[in-house]
């Protein structure tokens, strides 16, 4: 099994930053695209922004230029920085990966995993 598990969300003013993380575990081989979402109340779940294995990186247009995305493929966690924080950024931000693990038969397979999410709160 795979889990991941998001940290440091809360509450920060508007102007402010904060950093989510998540972490990778379980049985796996390796990690392909990693992704960050959010969903605020009444609102479908969007993608924030997403990086690749080797480090490309894509934005919405929301957050172009205000949040980061990283990841540290030794530690198997991938981070979200985000500066200038707006009320509108209020949200569960939730962490989705692409995980290879050995299937059967010595093949390998792409699963989807997703975090439980964490709440980011910026008040006006």
């Amino acid at each position: 099994q795979v889990h991941l598990v998001e940290s440091g969300g809360g509450l920060v003013q508007s102007g402010g930053f904060l950093r989510v993380s998540c972490g990778v575990s379980g049985s796996l081989f390796s990690i392909g695209d990693m992704r960050w979402y959010r969903q605020a109340p009444g609102k479908q779940r969007e993608l924030v922004a997403s990086i690749t294995s080797g480090g490309s990186t894509d934005y919405a247009d929301s957050v172009k230029g205000r949040f980061t995305i990283s990841r540290d493929n030794a530690k198997n966690t991938v981070y979200l920085q985000m500066n200038s924080l707006k009320p509108e950024d209020t949200a569960v931000y939730y962490c989705n990966a692409d995980v290879i693990r050995y299937g059967g038969g010595g093949l390998m397979n792409k699963e989807n995993y997703w975090g439980q999410g964490t709440q980011v709160t910026v008040s006006s």
